[in-house]
């Protein structure tokens, strides 16, 4: 079987998966977050916590709650790293120093894992099951509590109340993330993923000397890593490593835990909001472009442009054999269209095309299908802005769902925006004209300005993969890079409860005969274009200099 033939064939295998488990998981989740009855656990939980599940909160309070929990998030992880020295379980580790501390804080609250460290070298294994761990259920279960309250703006009329942030982000937990992980989590097991708590141990001899290697509790935090759309891997070498994805069949069903969650979530808003169809829409527009992605970047890879690359069959450098280009193309995508800094293949290495689209597909916002919560929060601003766009074009005030989409309305979606591009852009401007930064590109030209450009948008877009050729441990990139993930994933969500607490207050608005229909092609079709046209004309200047003319020489 070609190269070719069987990346198709994983694709044509990964897409039945998906849609086999779109609707039961979709419906689940609207269930979920629709229930008015509270398990056992779920009220152990609340009464720890003081908190009242039943009370109804508006956008402000809604806020303040997500806020609140996520700044006690980072200050306990950053206070287990900086311990790790006196804990038992540390495998000898010392403490973190405060600088990475911090970043890695940052990282797996704002759901970014992005890693500026070696694994294997620096946790133990209770700030890596008790930390780290925990923060890949709980950051997830925070961006779907998000969107959830998005959706209920939209189907809520003449009331500013959004449900209650406490029981949204429980629920998300116990009853969602919780039973899915515990199943994979076996089915990681039983493809040869390892999963102990035992310590350092030497294997084998290589080279004249003896290679150390350290257990842990691995499938089980490498199925929220990628259910949850986290990222961040136990070993340093992440889902390349043979004990977190030992085989093609694990690595398939990885790549499904990464996307199932987000593009169900757009049933769950389409049964939420009394319309599966508006649902289908929004699922259309991120089908497309992630498909179109994962075409783009398997025929970048594929290509052959040498005869090292005739030989191998592709672009093979950084590439794990056991998976080959078409699974390697098939997961880069998914990771970098998701909020999932997870890789299998060494994205430094792809061609410089390969690249681009890798940052391309951040730089959209990660919303195809995108993060769970944050990809649907964000294609719904999008769904927004093509609405506006499309009122400008008949001289009518646009509409979306039965609510009027006014002044205040689409100014929140535009600083929703603005956010990220800002952080980005503007944190590499600075990065590229300073001396010290600059020193850890270990490339130069086109390809060492994209190792800083992807830094920064993985970063603020909280997706947590690197180029890699980037010396990320540095004061600068731990601190800025910290700070670019904490600002893009909680300023972003400000606009989002604002607009879905002033969409609540509304009353609908009859549908008429000029009213857009946002369940038809002609709409997904505005919406992907405008999504493509946002984006490119946001972000070209930039790639321009970095992944393009880094192609376009090749």
């Amino acid at each position: 079987m070609s190269p070719v033939l069987a990346g198709v064939l994983q694709l044509l295998a990964l897409i039945a998966a998906l849609a086999l488990a779109y609707r039961p998981l979709g419906d689940y989740m609207a269930r979920v977050y629709s229930s008015e009855k509270h398990y056992k656990p779920e009220k152990w939980i609340y009464k720890a916590i003081g908190a009242n599940p039943a009370a109804e909160m508006r956008w402000p309070a809604y806020l303040r709650a997500v806020l609140a929990f996520s700044a006690v998030s980072v200050l306990f992880l950053y206070g287990l790293q900086r311990a790790q020295g006196v804990l038992p379980g540390s495998l000898g580790f010392s403490a973190i120093d405060p600088d990475q501390a911090f970043n890695t804080a940052a990282s797996f609250v704002a759901n970014t894992n992005w890693q500026s460290y070696y694994g294997e070298q620096a946790m133990g294994h209770v700030v890596q099951t008790g930390g780290l761990a925990v923060q890949n259920f709980v950051s997830a279960a925070v961006g779907m509590a998000v969107a959830v309250a998005l959706v209920r703006g939209f189907a809520r009329s003449r009331t500013g109340e959004l449900g209650n942030f406490w029981s949204d982000m429980v629920r998300g937990v116990v009853r969602i993330l919780l039973p899915i992980s515990v199943i994979g989590a076996i089915v990681l097991v039983a493809c040869g993923a390892i999963q102990n708590f035992s310590g350092i141990h030497e294997v084998g001899q290589f080279m004249g000397g003896s290679q150390q290697w350290n257990g842990g509790a691995v499938a089980s935090q490498e199925v929220i890593k990628e259910l949850g759309t986290n990222g961040g891997g136990y070993f340093n070498a992440n889902s390349a490593h043979p004990f977190e994805n030992p085989t093609p069949f694990s690595n398939l069903f990885e790549i499904f835990l990464i996307l199932v969650i987000p593009f169900a979530l757009t049933r769950t808003f389409g049964r939420m909001v009394g319309s599966l169809r508006q649902g289908y829409a929004i699922l259309a527009t991120m089908a497309t472009i992630w498909i179109g992605f994962t075409a783009l970047m398997m025929w970048t890879e594929f290509a052959h442009h040498g005869p090292a690359f005739d030989i191998a069959g592709g672009a093979m450098e950084g590439k794990e054999t056991r998976y080959g280009i078409g699974a390697s193309a098939i997961f880069s995508v998914a990771t970098t269209l998701t909020s999932t800094g997870a890789v299998n293949s060494f994205h430094s290495s792809y061609t410089g095309l390969g690249g681009g689209i890798q940052l391309l597909g951040m730089q959209l916002g990660e919303i195809a299908p995108g993060g769970v919560g944050s990809g649907l929060y964000g294609m719904l601003i999008m769904a927004i802005i093509a609405v506006f766009i499309a009122g400008l074009m008949v001289g009518r005030t646009p509409e979306y769902l039965g609510k009027k989409i006014g002044t205040r309305e689409i100014k929140f979606a535009a600083c929703y925006i603005l956010i990220t591009p800002a952080l980005v852009l503007g944190f590499t401007a600075a990065a590229m004209a300073l001396d010290t930064p600059a020193n850890s590109m270990t490339n130069t030209g086109a390809h060492g300005f994209s190792e800083i450009l992807y830094a920064y948008t993985s970063g603020a877009n909280n997706n947590g993969s690197a180029f890699a050729g980037l010396n990320a441990d540095t004061q600068w990139f731990n601190s800025t890079i910290g700070i670019a993930m904490l600002l893009g994933r909680f300023l972003p969500m400000v606009f989002v409860l604002a607009l879905a607490g002033s969409l609540a207050e509304q009353k609908p608005v009859p549908e008429t005969a000029g009213t857009l229909r946002t369940d038809k092609p002609l709409y997904t079709g505005l919406l992907v274009g405008t999504i493509l046209i946002v984006t490119g004309l946001t972000y070209f200047p930039a790639l321009a200099l970095g992944p393009l003319a880094e192609g376009l020489a090749s």
